[in-house]
């Protein structure tokens, strides 16, 4: 029988959050017009991609059944962002800017998940080793953005 409660339920949360994490890393590298902004932007989405797959397995291992799909929220962001690419025509700073946007969001996401102090430790660790790669793509999208004003 699946389980669910306060660590899977958090946990699953924040694989629908990197799920569109990775979905927007997708299409910006698609749509970025400089290659090392997509290679940068490819790269993060297959981390990102590792790190759903080890937070399904933590999961798994508290008896629930795995998230596998973005979050509806993601949906209307991914929609926000393509209609913003259209009217922007493929602006690489406007396409960064959206990235980092959601990386401030991701982190707002993890930040208060690591703040739950009913977290079993398993649930616990497996959050804060997804923490390193959230905070390292935020911190890289930060300064991206940054050097592109």
């Amino acid at each position: 029988m699946t389980e669910h409660n306060k660590d899977t339920t958090t946990l699953n949360t924040l694989i629908a959050t990197l799920l569109d994490s990775v979905d927007g890393y997708e299409k910006s590298a698609e749509d970025v017009d400089n290659p090392r902004y997509a290679e940068l932007f490819r790269a993060r989405a297959a981390e990102r991609r590792q790190v759903v797959t080890q937070l399904q397995q933590a999961v798994s291992a508290c008896g629930g059944n795995p998230e596998d799909d973005g979050t509806l929220l993601g949906g209307a962001h991914r929609a926000f962002v393509s209609l913003k690419e259209a009217v922007s025509a493929r602006d690489d700073k406007a396409i960064i800017n959206e990235v980092e946007r959601g990386e401030d969001y991701l982190k707002d996401k993890f930040e208060t998940a690591l703040k739950n102090v009913d977290l079993s430790s398993q649930a616990r660790a497996a959050a804060d080793a997804a923490w390193t790669s959230v905070k390292a793509g935020h911190d890289e999208m930060s300064a991206l953005k940054h050097a592109t004003v």
